[in-house]
């Protein structure tokens, strides 16, 4: 039986890409995204395109503590050991602390670091159980520098990942691991419409083969962060 991995927000971008890394890998996957058409057509093509594994799809918005627990129950409901889990689901809303609409960090915190939060903690009993397993957690290098239009996304990533620091240590003794993703300005949606070309940009692809690389190591090496940027250096 295929190894099974477990990648949020899975239809576009980053997870999109950490899905088809893992599926060529040999893993099976089960995934979950808001927009239904846009799951059935991932689940589609993936299966025709990686015949040899399955792709299980929840629709679900993350930012949402009951569809969160919706998701976690899916996911138990397969019967299987979830070997990685990809914290992927997020939410940019460009703007600045002081003066961006009311509601922006509630719903940023809940979609960017609280889904994280409790589906991780949702997941983890089982790892620490078989003292096995590997979560990754989306940051940004929002989460390292702050920039003057971040506003409440980078409250948002700096938290999710002091949220991931913490775990590492948690996790030492039970031997889960646990890595902090941190790309800077990648190719997906959240700049669709953007005039800059495409060679400013990261690829998902190469965030998706980082992370599929760091999953390939030996059991006794973990790397901690990956902190990947695009080659002529961080957007202004």
């Amino acid at each position: 039986m295929n190894q099974l991995a477990v990648v949020t927000g899975g239809t576009k971008g980053i997870g999109r890409a950490v899905i088809e890394r893992f599926l060529q890998g040999g893993f099976d996957v089960v995934t979950c995204a808001r927009n239904n058409d846009d799951l059935l057509q991932l689940k589609s093509q993936c299966n025709q395109t990686y015949p040899g594994s399955e792709v299980s799809i929840f629709q679900a918005d993350l930012s949402e503590r009951s569809q969160v627990n919706a998701f976690l129950d899916f996911i138990k409901s397969q019967n299987r050991f979830p070997e990685v889990l990809i914290n992927n689901t997020g939410v940019f809303i460009p703007g600045q602390v002081h003066n961006e609409e009311e509601g922006v960090l509630e719903k940023t915190i809940n979609t960017n670091l609280y889904s994280a939060y409790h589906l991780t903690r949702g997941l983890l009993p089982e790892m620490t159980a078989a003292r096995k397993g590997h979560i990754f957690t989306l940051c940004s290098t929002a989460s390292i520098i702050a920039y003057p239009n971040g506003g409440s996304y980078c409250i948002s990533k700096f938290a999710l990942y002091g949220m991931t620091k913490v775990l590492r240590e948690e996790m030492k003794p039970h031997n889960v691991k646990v890595t902090a993703v941190i790309p800077g300005a990648t190719l997906t949606d959240s700049w669709k419409g953007t005039d800059l070309p495409e060679e400013r940009f990261i690829d998902p692809k190469d965030v998706a083969e980082a992370i599929w690389s760091t999953y390939s190591l030996s059991g006794r090496t973990v790397v901690e962060e990956i902190l990947i940027r695009p080659q002529l250096g961080d957007l202004d």
